[in-house]
């Protein structure tokens, strides 16, 4: 079974990440594998969408309130443990835009190709000195309740600093991958393997820096 498959319908999932995307729910089934004691990240990690979780509108102001609100919502839905990202890029002479409308920025969520072309356009004329962006995450998650208990809830953060390049490169990753070379880089992140991309991702970053808690909350919980 490849990492970004269904599971089987008679195998329970045991950590839901608050995406319908799938390339998100590719990167954190790699980054866990092996990671946690136990999980099958090929069938017992999965998407809103498998475990039957109602889409969350992103009402947030940050990074920080989307992510929990995804992950409060999910968790509450399925009743396991769930984990939820929101995450963009962050231009520096654009005052942090698109940030939390990253997704969105030319008005369809989603289309990567139209956010990007947009972005590229609004920066043409912007000198490569000053292209400097980065890739932001805030990395939530919620522990279902007990009966007379609070949802526990963490959040962590990731950041990947580099600049903007003035046309797209590569063919891997998603969103705006082939238009960020990292920093200490001379390929895009679309350019870059998996795994490399991985080790030095924001999203990488956050999830690295959750997984403590993802592993105490899953060894909590009945397998």
């Amino acid at each position: 079974m490849s990492a970004a498959a269904t599971p089987p319908l008679d195998v329970a999932p045991r950590l839901v990440l608050a995406t319908h995307n799938k390339g998100k729910l590719r990167e954190l089934r790699e980054l866990l594998r092996g990671q946690v004691p136990g999980l099958d990240v090929d069938t017992q990690v999965v998407d809103a969408a498998a475990a039957g979780a109602p889409d969350v509108v992103e009402t947030g102001v940050t990074f920080a309130e989307n992510s929990l609100l995804k992950a409060r919502a999910v968790a509450a839905a399925t009743g396991l443990v769930a984990i939820a990202d929101d995450s963009g890029l962050a231009v520096d002479v654009m005052g942090g835009a698109p940030g939390i409308f990253s997704a969105r920025w030319s008005g369809r969520h989603g289309d990567d190709e139209a956010n990007l072309n947009l972005l590229l356009g609004q920066l043409s004329d912007v000198p490569d000195q000053h292209r400097g962006a980065a890739f932001v995450c805030a990395a939530a998650l919620a522990v279902p309740a007990a009966e007379g208990e609070d949802t526990r809830e963490v959040v962590e953060y990731g950041q990947l600093e580099g600049v903007l390049l003035r046309e797209p490169r590569g063919a891997g990753g998603f969103g705006y991958d082939p238009i960020l070379q990292p920093a200490g880089e001379e390929r895009s992140c679309a350019e870059l393997s998996a795994a490399e991309k991985n080790a030095i991702s924001h999203r990488g970053k956050a999830f690295r820096a959750l997984l403590p808690a993802i592993v105490a909350a899953l060894e909590a919980q009945p397998s």
